[in-house]
């Protein structure tokens, strides 16, 4: 990634939207002008209740006025009661299914949220809910069979008609729902056929004890730091679907696939805890099952792994090593399912019985709701004591409390990493902040592209807080490219920047827009690139997600192949930039390779495109010669029209020499005076001719030019 650097920009961000064929802008703005809204805060707590006699049969029949229910030792008013009817000891689904072979197929299109149940529907009603959930980094080739052979079997002959499976998978990347909510057996079946084994095998985690395998290496990369990032990701994937369920009222039991999950010392108890907190604040039951079965393991290990190769193999070391991280790896699925209401299973070669636990361990219940008076959002724990008025003797089981929320100014460093983390993963963005962006292309090689991206917020979006005596503002960056074919993440970015501001620049930033700029090298090809940007003083968040092309001008045979057109009224000295990242030595040397870049001052481009009479346009962009024998002159002009009217045209620009690389590139600049067009809207067209080669290329784009 190239340097990244954040500065006030002297121009105005309007709410004008374009887009081109050449590159990819817009802005994440709600469409609506913002209305005057009234907000009450109030605080809905759902509470499912399994009531039994004293013969462990459930009790029906009960309303609201016959439970008393406290928070904290203060009663709470029941708004609402509704039974979920479900026998505990159902028929299962009489004729099991033929193989996949005669079955249709459903391609699962995943998605990342469970829907909603509908206001007013009773679609979950008396249903028994059932996620499964394969964690496919924490599972090796082989337990992944056998997981998804235990999930298929029981979805075929063990399957009772009140039961409703959904079907979630972690493989690294995100948490992806092949399969919402459905007692469809051929659709489910479908799905766990077409799942593909061996995925997420990159995060697999190895030991670094005495037990480690010999390698061959003297030295190497210690893999405790990447243990520790690899069970977090693992924790916070499965406190994901935990959330995902917990906008349903009914009970809900994920039933969690895995070949144990291992902490690493107290470095991921935070991680742990945040996930079986809001486990049990969504009213979700975790039930692991190991899929590793029953174990009779070798001291030493089996043929699987290496040799450790040390002393530990002599003295009993690497066997006590092996056998502890075996143990400490059941113990984390123990404890997620014991904090959450839930049972795990370990040592049986039947996974399946893990499944019909989970399933049988949800009887008939009520669904107990009320408005607590407590609207203190505080993040504590706050216990839940509910009883039978009308029976003492009856048996209750629930939960005994929750976690209260939490406003933003109560989050700690952990809360803040995991609120981005979440925003990145929500498939609908978030316009707190407005975020536009600019997303163009400049050719490196006859492989790679360099793509710098633009994104500016408006200054006065942005609270200033008073520290130290002085204004700052804090911004936190995030973003993600991923490939759109496959949905795998090409690359990166994390970043948090401390802006402190004069007096002057403070006044001036409220009247301006901020804009920030990073940079990457990919190859041609159709991405997704979803960016967020956070104002860490109130927690307001923007979110901007867009598809762009690189196209692989190596085939571009009937046109002169050029870059994305860069239209700007500023360029920038490094110097005056108000927040500029540390180089690192390889960022230095891209920025070298940023277009936009030369002689120390950078070319701001003008995402909105609307420009001022009194300034001057900068336009830049690269046309490419590669494969001539040699270099070929070029003419470009730039023309104004005015719906079909020629407004005004510069003089062609004749360019006869370019950089010494592989494509041959030719930049072309023009500095435009706009104060000879009348105010308006204009297209702004970009022609560039090869007279030699008989080849030409055209670029238009609309700009507004204000008084």
């Amino acid at each position: 990634m190239m340097r990244r650097s954040l500065c006030v920009c002297l121009a105005v961000v309007a709410a004008a939207v374009v887009s081109t064929s050449a590159q990819q802008i817009g802005e994440n703005a709600p469409s609506q002008a913002s209305v005057p809204t009234i907000s009450v805060n109030s605080q809905l707590v759902i509470e499912t209740v399994s009531v039994k006699d004293k013969n462990g049969n459930p009790i029906n029949g009960l309303t609201a006025k016959d439970f008393a229910l406290t928070e904290d030792g203060v009663p709470q008013t029941i708004r609402f009661c509704e039974h979920q009817e479900l026998p505990a000891e159902g028929t299962v689904i009489p004729a099991p299914l033929p193989r996949i072979a005669t079955l249709k197929v459903y391609y699962h299109l995943s998605s990342t949220q469970i829907a909603p149940e509908p206001r007013g529907s009773t679609l979950y009603k008396d249903r028994r809910l059932l996620a499964l959930y394969f964690d496919m980094t924490a599972l090796p080739p082989a337990d992944q069979v056998r997981a998804l052979t235990a999930a298929q079997n029981f979805i075929r002959v063990q399957m009772k008609p009140d039961d409703l499976v959904a079907i979630v998978r972690y493989a690294g990347g995100g948490v992806d729902v092949l399969q919402d909510f459905t007692a469809d057996r051929t659709r489910l079946l479908s799905i766990l056929e077409t799942m593909i084994l061996g995925e997420g095998q990159a995060f697999a985690e190895d030991a670094d004890d005495a037990s480690s395998s010999d390698t061959g290496s003297a030295f190497g990369q210690d893999d405790s730091e990447f243990n520790i990032f690899n069970t977090d990701r693992q924790l916070a994937a499965l406190q994901t679907a935990a959330k995902m369920l917990g906008q349903l009222s009914e009970k809900k039991s994920l039933v969690y696939f895995a070949s144990g999950l291992r902490l690493n010392g107290l470095d991921n108890q935070a991680q742990l805890h945040a996930t079986i907190n809001d486990a049990i604040r969504s009213g979700v039951s975790f039930w692991p099952i190991d899929a590793r079965g029953l174990v009779a393991g070798a001291p030493l290990g089996d043929a699987t792994r290496g040799s450790q190769g040390n002393t530990g193999m002599y003295s009993g070391t690497a066997a006590l090593a092996m056998m502890s991280d075996f143990q400490q790896s059941q113990d984390t699925l123990y404890a997620l399912a014991s904090d959450t209401g839930g049972k795990a299973q370990f040592d049986n070669n039947d996974l399946t019985k893990g499944i019909q636990q989970a399933e049988q361990s949800v009887s008939s219940y009520y669904i107990l709701g009320y408005y607590t008076t407590n609207s203190v959002q505080d993040g504590k724990f706050r216990r839940i004591h509910i009883t039978v008025a009308s029976d003492p003797t009856a048996a209750l089981d629930y939960r005994q409390g929750y976690f209260a929320g939490k406003v933003f100014a109560k989050f700690n460093a952990a809360d803040k990493e995991r609120q981005l983390e979440d925003a990145l993963m929500l498939s609908d963005p978030i316009t707190e902040l407005t975020i536009a962006m600019e997303i163009d292309y400049f050719q490196l090689n006859r492989a790679e592209y360099f793509v710098p991206i633009i994104v500016k917020i408006p200054g006065h979006e942005l609270a200033l807080a008073r520290k130290r005596g002085a204004e700052h503002t804090l911004i936190d960056f995030i973003g993600e490219i991923k490939d759109d074919y496959g949905g795998m993440t090409v690359t990166n970015l994390r970043d948090k920047v401390d802006i402190k501001l004069s007096d002057t620049t403070a006044e001036e930033l409220s009247k301006r827009p901020v804009e920030y700029d990073t940079g990457f090298t990919l190859l041609p090809g159709k991405y997704t690139i979803k960016f967020l940007a956070r104002d860490d003083e109130t927690g307001r968040i923007g979110t901007y997600q867009t598809s762009f092309v690189i196209p692989n001008l190596n085939r571009e045979a009937q046109r002169l192949p050029i870059s994305s057109v860069v239209l700007s009224s500023q360029r920038v000295d490094l110097r005056n930039a108000i927040y500029n990242a540390q180089k690192s030595k390889e960022q230095q040397t891209e920025e070298a390779v940023n277009p936009l870049v030369n002689n120390g001052a950078k070319l701001i481009p003008s995402v909105t495109r609307v420009f001022s009479r009194d300034q001057h346009l900068y336009v830049y962009l690269q046309a490419y010669e590669q494969g001539e024998p040699q270099t070929q002159p070029l003419l470009a002009y730039v023309t104004f029209y005015r719906g079909p009217q020629k407004s005004f045209e510069t003089r062609p620009v004749q360019i006869t020499q370019g950089w010494d690389n592989r494509v041959k590139t030719m930049p072309l600049a023009f500095n435009i005076p706009l104060s000879a067009l009348a105010p308006g809207a204009y297209d702004c067209q970009v022609t560039v001719l090869n007279p030699a080669g008989e080849k030409a290329a055209f670029w238009q784009a609309p700009v507004v030019l204000l008084p």
